[in-house]
């Protein structure tokens, strides 16, 4: 196995292994370009409630987090949004996954005019976008139809690849691109599966005192796909 020593590319994730949220290298595809060029603009926001919309694993609550960093913004639980936000002041907001449970319409609303009033922003990570969110509340329904909304897809292979060959260097490993490759084209397409495989892979070299090769990753990922965690059976 080959230990490399170089800086690795950094990604909107936190992955361990020392692994920061720099935006300044972040792997960036189709899938994600829009919503980086989102958080690089702000404050330059085209609205004062932006949504940024997309499916488990694509990486929007790393994303946020990042632009919570750098609008030293207030994160609020979405299920006590009225308690925790009777004055945000003029600091930007965070709500992550405002669609996971059941939505505080009233807190929301009131948040959102406060943040107009006060010029600030308000950042909502959610899986749908908010007309599938099951907004009773008249008002607020009209208040999120004005809010702009940004849609982050699945990882591509581009991206898939990137934060492959980033996880193995933050626990600077050198793996064959051919090996990359493979495991692109065949895992789940989420940065959640992508870690889980590189620590399966990671361990059972180490383990078996071996390299990163396909067919240890042909076996791990079998394994993975048989509910196990490990190769042993």
């Amino acid at each position: 196995m080959t230990r490399q020593m170089e800086k690795p590319r950094q990604l909107p994730l936190d992955l361990g292994h020392g692994t920061g949220y720099s935006r300044d290298d972040l792997v960036v595809s189709a899938a994600n370009a829009e919503a980086v060029a989102l958080v690089d603009r702000w404050p330059d926001w085209p609205a004062p409630v932006i949504v940024l919309a997309g499916p488990r694993g694509c990486g929007k609550s790393h994303l946020a987090s990042i632009w919570r960093e750098s609008a030293s913004a207030i994160q609020l639980p979405p299920g006590r949004i009225g308690e925790e936000a009777a004055a945000p002041g003029a600091r930007s907001v965070l709500i992550d996954d405002v669609d996971a449970d059941e939505i505080d319409e009233q807190g929301l609303f009131h948040l959102i005019n406060a943040i107009r009033a006060e010029g600030s922003h308000l950042l909502l990570t959610a899986r749908r976008f908010p007309a599938a969110w099951g907004v009773t509340l008249p008002d607020l329904a009209s208040r999120l139809k004005a809010a702009a909304t940004v849609e982050i897809h699945e990882p591509d292979d581009l991206l898939l690849a990137g934060v492959v060959t980033k996880l193995f260097a933050d626990r600077q490993v050198e793996v064959e691109p051919h090996v990359v490759h493979y495991l692109v084209r065949r895992i789940e397409r989420s940065l959640a599966a992508a870690m889980r495989v590189v620590e399966q892979l990671d361990r059972a070299a180490l383990e078996q005192k071996s390299r990163i090769t396909r067919s240890l990753a042909a076996e791990v990922i079998g394994a993975l796909d048989d509910g196990r965690d490990t190769l042993h059976p």
